[in-house]
């Protein structure tokens, strides 16, 4: 029987991201083992690191099972799509570069327990947000997580989208149809919008669209819903998960960036966690995205703490995507501290010469008490900087030695 789901036509005839051929520059990343057990310690900071996990990549795409694949050749991993047009490039993928340890799959969300496994980590990017039932699709995965597995998942953010989703219903009340011929008429219409359009704040202000699968995905795409932070908060705990941190977290916290040196920052320093992040969501304006961390409990052992002794037990790795900048900085400063993951440019982290010293000290084998001895009378100041590190998405730490 012909599969009518919109979005099954719609990925198969628009297959996202756009395919690529070539994954070395990506192998290239993960060839520094810290790099993966820094990915391995933000999901799980309690427990000793592994390679060999079993992992659900839930809506693969066009590449990103192939790329994880590639990337943690101890893994086993099955990969799950509705496209076959998506699968097929993850299968040319696969067979280039001999991905003995990937299965490919044509499978609903939904039935994901077909598969007879569970999972240690599940990966679900940019998926959950166009299912007809997010919450069936969240508790079938949720079905497939081991105790102790973790979700790395991502949904669409409500503010940030606000200009999409009327350019989405504009193209709807005029019956604009997904052809090439018609991408091309709408994206010469929303070039046009007036300079205060919500679309072009989503687009950092930029005209430039371009006929592209992406382009697709945004403007036409069939179904797709949104969560603000609160309604995030409900659709995991309503579906039996906890989030247990933002997997980009200096943006959600009042401790970073312009907020931090206004009248409001105590204020909003002393609420609880969850109520924070609502209050800079709505700060920040538009988020277009919430990428999170889950688990099926929210135990003490996950959470990241300097309220004791403790944490110079901590051993600290350096996250991949974050550098030091020491050129055309301030007069006073020895670097400055970016993730260039980070979306808005005020989360940077200038540093001292002393803290200069300790960030080049972490090597991922010492612990916060053993690095902060290299620096003479550093002590004091260790609990503060690495706190900073931590909340400004530089590091993460194995917490047992891992």
């Amino acid at each position: 029987m012909k599969n009518t789901d919109p979005i099954y036509e719609f990925y198969t005839s628009h297959p996202v991201p756009p395919p690529v051929n070539d994954l070395e520059h990506t192998r290239e990343i993960w060839q520094d083992e810290n790099v993966h057990r820094a990915e391995f310690h933000l999901m799980w900071p309690h427990k000793e690191y592994r390679a060999d996990l079993d992992v659900l990549v839930a809506g693969c795409g066009t590449w990103q099972a192939a790329k994880y694949a590639l990337c943690h050749p101890v893994a086993r991993v099955v990969a799950i799509d509705i496209s076959p047009a998506s699968l097929e490039c993850t299968g040319g993928l696969a067979k280039k570069y001999d991905l003995n340890n990937l299965e490919l799959r044509q499978l609903p969300i939904e039935n994901v327990s077909d598969l007879d496994h569970q999972f240690d980590l599940i990966l679900c990017t940019g998926v959950l947000h166009h299912m007809a039932d997010p919450d069936a699709g969240l508790r079938a995965l949720r079905s497939v997580l081991k105790p102790d597995g973790a979700m790395h998942l991502m949904v669409y953010g409500l503010y940030g989208r606000t200009g999409i989703y009327m350019i989405q219903e504009y193209g709807r009340r005029l019956g604009i149809g997904t052809s090439e011929e018609e991408l091309d008429e709408l994206i010469s219409v929303v070039q046009q919008v007036p300079e205060f359009h919500p679309l072009l704040e989503a687009q950092g202000g930029s005209r430039q669209f371009q006929n592209h699968p992406m382009t697709a995905d945004a403007l036409q795409n069939p179904r797709d819903r949104a969560y603000s932070v609160p309604q995030l908060y409900d659709f995991v705990e309503g579906n039996g998960l906890r989030l247990t941190r933002f997997y980009w977290q200096a943006a959600y916290l009042p401790q970073c960036g312009q907020i931090a040196a206004t009248p409001h920052a105590e204020r909003l320093a002393n609420l609880p966690e969850r109520e924070q992040y609502i209050e800079m969501e709505l700060w920040r304006g538009r988020m277009k995205s919430h990428q999170f961390v889950a688990h099926h409990s929210d135990g003490d052992e996950l959470k990241v703490s300097f309220n004791d002794e403790r944490y110079l037990r901590y051993v600290p790795f350096r996250l991949p995507w974050t550098t030091c900048v020491q050129e055309g900085i301030p007069a006073n400063a020895a670097g400055v501290l970016l993730n260039k993951t980070h979306l808005y440019p005020d989360l940077f982290l200038l540093i001292d010469d002393k803290e200069k010293q300790i960030y080049d000290a972490i090597d991922g084998h010492r612990t916060i008490g053993q690095i902060a001895e290299t620096v003479e009378g550093f002590g004091p100041r260790a609990r503060d900087f690495f706190q900073r590190l931590w909340w400004y998405d530089q590091v993460v730490f194995a917490k047992n030695r891992g």
